[in-house]
């Protein structure tokens, strides 16, 4: 009987895990492809889910909520960058000042309410938790996996341009890219700008789907986000070596989080302990490709070490 409640479960979970994958492709952008640890995400998720779920409320279309909610991310990134480029302040300092100011700028938001409620039955919203058991085209799961796809398409066009390829430059080498006449500042600020813009937008995602919007919604996130990097990179990196399916394997890595999560639940371990589940779940991840490595290396050298005898 215990094991339905786990697949009862297992859709909002998965549906969860769609959502916080595409805030984790935002990760993604900063932590691999720019090479800059950016902690703005704690705050700019919850300014995301916060503008779009006012919006909503004040009778905007879902969608124009959804896209404002992108803009108010990009302008999230703008100001992490020009700490980190115009004052010279280092990038994990300028998106921890951005974050600490993105909490008061959530409750104004909010119109000083710590949270404000978004529910199905008022508005008309585009995902919801209720319907992650329905077999209809409202179902989450089925909404949010067409979103996905949808972003990693045109991110895998966008980094595939001149622009795109110029951003990948600064990220790996960024003394080679200004050597080749590359704006680098200006690319690691547009890079922050577009990170932090799908991270909002996946707050816009999360706040309909939960019913609330709550300033400290995104307390936790880049936790959350490099879980699913790492995971999607430790167990599809040698499956998934083209661009746009690193990016899927993120998703997937987030769904993957969610379900160990569940599981974990549904086992019986005191919510008030998740934060632990989750810190230490992130270190493993971390550690596997260390792991690996030293494995692999100790078998080579005693191959070679047996060769030679």
């Amino acid at each position: 009987m215990e094991i339905f409640k786990l697949f009862n479960a297992l859709p909002g979970a998965i549906s969860q895990g769609l959502i916080w994958g595409l805030m984790a492709i935002g990760v993604y952008i900063t932590y691999r492809i720019l090479d800059v640890s950016d902690l703005t995400v704690d705050g700019s998720i919850a300014t995301g889910g916060a503008v779009a779920a006012m919006l909503i409320i004040s009778g905007w279309n879902v969608w124009a909520a959804l896209l404002a909610a992108f803009v108010v991310g990009m302008l999230c990134g703008l100001v992490t960058g020009v700490f980190h480029t115009f004052c010279g302040i280092p990038a994990i300092l300028s998106g921890i000042l951005t974050q600490l100011a993105l909490y008061s700028v959530n409750l104004r938001i909010l119109g000083g309410k710590a949270n404000v409620a978004l529910s199905v039955n008022k508005y008309d919203l585009l995902v919801s938790s209720r319907n992650a058991r329905t077999l209809s085209l409202e179902n989450p799961i089925l909404v949010l996996t067409l979103f996905a796809i949808c972003l990693i398409a045109v991110l895998y066009w966008f980094f595939g341009t001149e622009l795109g390829c110029s951003l990948r430059a600064t990220g790996a080498n960024r003394a080679m890219a200004r050597a080749q006449g590359i704006n680098t500042d200006k690319n690691i600020v547009l890079s922050l700008m577009l990170a932090n813009g799908i991270v909002a937008l996946a707050g816009g995602l999360l706040a309909q789907f939960q019913g609330f919007a709550d300033v400290s919604m995104g307390r936790g996130a880049i936790v959350i986000g490099l879980a699913a990097v790492i995971i999607g990179e430790v167990v599809f990196s040698k499956i998934f070596t083209n661009f746009g399916f690193k990016l899927l394997a993120v998703c997937i890595g987030a769904i993957m989080y969610y379900i160990v999560i569940q599981i974990v639940l549904w086992m019986g371990l005191n919510t008030n302990d998740l934060k632990l589940l989750t810190a230490l779940v992130v270190a493993v991840f971390l550690a596997t490709p260390h792991w690996r490595a030293k494995f692999f290396a100790r078998r080579h050298k005693e191959k070679g070490g047996a060769g030679r005898a």
